[in-house]
C-alpha cells in the first residue's frame, strides 16, 4: 500500500506556497507501507491533498514533491517535464551548451542534466530519481539522439540519501575533452573529471558581463578554474590577465583554452593559494584594474556560515586594497547558505576593513538556464557583485 504522509498542524503553508520539500520533523503520521524511494502522497493535518513525491526515510528531507495534480509517476511524465525544460531554454535562444534540467526548479527534484554540445552530463542526487535512471537515459536517447550520456553523480550529497557516489558512461562514447562555444569563446570541457558536471555553466552571462570592465586593463582572475573569466577578459582586449588557482590541473586547462583562442600572450597562469598570493601582492605593492573573486563554496551547511563569512571578508578586503583607485572588484559566492543580504553586508564590512569607498555597479545571479523558485530560496544560490572601488 503506497505511503500517505500527514503533516503536523500549520506545517503545510510553505508546501502549499510551492516549496517542494517535506522535512521528517514536520510529519504527524505515516500510513501505508512501500519501498524506500517510492511515490508518496502528502496531506496536511486535516487531510487536504498537497502533492506527491519520492520518499526517503534515510534523509532529513522525507519527501520531495514534484506532482501537484492527479498524475502518477510514469515515463510520459518524465518525458513531458524534460521536453518542457528544454523548450524553456531554447525559447531564451540558448543552444549548444546549457543546463537543460535544474532539479526542483524544473519540477524534477534531484535531477541535473547539462548539455555540452552532443554530450549530456547527468547527476542523480536523490534515491527516487536514481531509481528512474534507465528511464531518463532512454528518454534522452529518443528525444535528442546524443553522442554520449555520462553520469557525474560523484557528490557526497548522495550519501545522505543512502546512495554511493557514481561516475561513468551510460550511453555512447565519450571523446574528451568536449569543445564547446561559450560567448564566442572555445572552451575545452572535461566531462569525466572536471568540476561538477564538467564546467560551471551558471556563470555564463556573468563571464560575459566582465568584458566591459576589461578592455586595456590589467586583470587578476582568482580561483580561475579552467579560465572562463580570464578568457572573456582577454576577448574584450585586456592588456594582461593573471589566472590564479591552487590546482595545476586547472591551470593546465587554462593554458589549453588560451592557446586554442589565441590568448596565450595575454593570459599567464600562477599556481598558488589565493589567500597567500593576495597577501604577497599587497606586500609587493602590486595593483590591478580589475580583480575577479569566484571562489568555491566556503559554506556547505548552516553551521559553517560564520567561518565562511570570515573567509569571504578576508579575501574581499585584501582584494579591495589591490584594486587601483577607480578600478573594479568582481565578487561572487556560490554558497546557498550565504544569502544576498549576508553577502552584501560582508562586502560593506570588507570595504570598511580596506578603508575604501565602494559603489555597486551590478548585481547578478545564476544564468537563466539555472532558474530559481520564488517559493524555494535554496534554488537561488549564486551571488555576483561588481563593485567600483573609489
Amino acid at each position: 500500500m503506497p505511503y500517505s504522509i500527514y503533516l503536523k498542524k500549520n506545517e503545510e503553508k510553505r508546501i502549499f506556497a510551492g516549496h517542494p520539500w517535506v522535512y521528517a520533523n514536520e510529519v504527524s503520521r505515516i500510513d501505508g507501507k512501500d519501498k524506500n524511494g517510492s511515490l508518496a502522497t502528502v496531506f496536511d493535518y486535516s487531510g487536504r491533498y498537497l502533492g506527491k513525491g519520492f520518499i526517503n526515510h534515510l534523509s532529513k528531507i522525507l519527501v520531495r514533491i514534484f506532482i501537484r495534480d492527479d498524475k502518477e509517476v510514469s515515463e510520459d511524465l518524465f518525458k513531458e517535464r524534460i521536453l518542457y525544460a528544454d523548450s524553456y531554454r531554447k525559447s531564451l535562444g540558448l543552444g549548444g551548451s546549457y543546463r537543460m534540467v535544474f532539479g526542483e526548479s524544473d519540477n524534477l527534484p534531484g535531477l541535473v542534466i547539462d548539455k555540452y554540445e552532443d554530450v549530456y552530463s547527468l547527476q542523480f542526487l536523490t534515491l527516487g530519481m536514481d531509481n528512474y535512471k534507465d528511464v531518463i537515459v532512454k528518454i534522452l536517447i529518443e528525444l535528442f539522439s546524443p553522442a554520449c550520456i555520462y553520469e557525474r553523480s560523484d557528490l557526497s550529497v548522495r550519501e545522505k540519501e543512502g546512495l554511493s557516489q557514481q561516475k561513468g558512461l551510460l550511453y555512447g562514447e565519450l571523446k574528451s575533452p568536449v569543445e564547446i562555444l561559450e560567448n564566442g569563446i572555445k572552451m575545452l570541457v572535461d566531462v569525466e573529471n572536471g568540476q561538477k558536471t564538467g564546467y560551471f555553466l551558471d556563470q555564463k552571462l556573468n563571464r560575459l558581463a566582465i568584458r566591459k570592465y576589461s578592455e586595456g586593463k590589467n586583470v587578476l582572475d582568482c580561483f580561475c578554474n579552467t579560465g572562463g573569466f580570464s578568457l572573456n577578459a582577454a576577448k574584450a582586449g585586456a592588456k594582461s590577465v593573471i589566472a590564479l588557482d591552487i590546482s595545476p590541473l586547472a591551470l593546465a586547462d587554462v593554458n589549453k583554452n588560451a592557446e586554442i583562442n589565441g590568448f596565450s600572450e595575454i593570459i599567464k597562469t600562477e599556481c598558488a593559494n589565493v589567500f597567500d598570493k593576495l597577501r604577497d601582492y599587497k606586500k609587493d605593492g602590486r595593483q590591478f584594474d580589475l580583480i575577479i573573486l569566484d571562489p568555491p563554496a566556503f559554506c556547505k551547511n548552516a553551521s559553517e556560515i560564520l567561518d565562511a563569512m570570515r573567509g569571504y571578508k578576508d579575501i574581499n578586503s585584501i582584494a579591495m586594497k589591490l584594486v587601483k583607485k577607480g578600478g573594479f572588484l568582481v565578487s561572487s559566492s556560490c554558497s546557498q547558505h550565504i544569502t544576498f543580504p549576508l553577502f552584501e553586508e560582508m562586502l560593506k564590512s570588507s570595504a570598511f576593513e580596506a578603508k575604501c569607498q565602494a559603489r555597486i555597479v551590478e548585481i547578478k545571479t545564476q544564468s537563466p538556464d539555472h532558474p530559481s523558485l520564488l517559493s524555494a530560496n535554496e534554488t537561488a544560490y549564486l551571488k555576483f557583485y561588481v563593485l567600483n572601488i573609489l
